[in-house]
């Protein structure tokens, strides 16, 4: 089973935003970070799931790692963004691994995700001990 990531869409104003930056770079998508991920060789065939408002919401297959000329790394990505079914993940600063098995599905072509409450209502029930 290949390793996933998470990382938040930090630029993103919504899925479309998203959807059009990631689908929009015909050599597929590239994220940027200053470290290799010590897992990176388990990571072929995974993918990266953003997280938008709180929620895990769509991947982007991963194709490569790419070093760069001052140190840094390129994540290459698919051109293509997967909507998945919509799960609360709270925010982190770069990227953190994911099982396979902790990764949420695959929506097909037409399916729509269930109702999820917004991350900052979610995230204040949670408080509240409501959720």
């Amino acid at each position: 089973m290949p390793l996933n990531m998470t990382k938040i869409a930090y630029r993103s104003e919504s899925i479309h935003t998203l959807r059009a930056w990631v689908e929009g770079q015909p050599d597929g998508a590239v994220m940027t970070t200053r470290y290799l991920p010590k897992r990176h060789e388990e990571m072929k065939g995974g993918s990266l799931y953003w997280i938008h408002d709180h929620s895990i919401c769509a991947r982007s297959p991963i194709k490569e790692f790419r070093q760069r000329d001052d140190g840094r790394w390129n994540i290459i990505l698919e051109p293509r963004l997967i909507l998945v079914e919509a799960r609360y993940k709270r925010a982190h600063q770069g990227w953190r691994y994911m099982e396979e098995d902790k990764a949420p599905r695959d929506l097909a072509e037409n399916e729509q995700s269930g109702d999820v409450l917004p991350g900052k209502l979610q995230n204040k029930l949670r408080k509240l001990g409501l959720v």
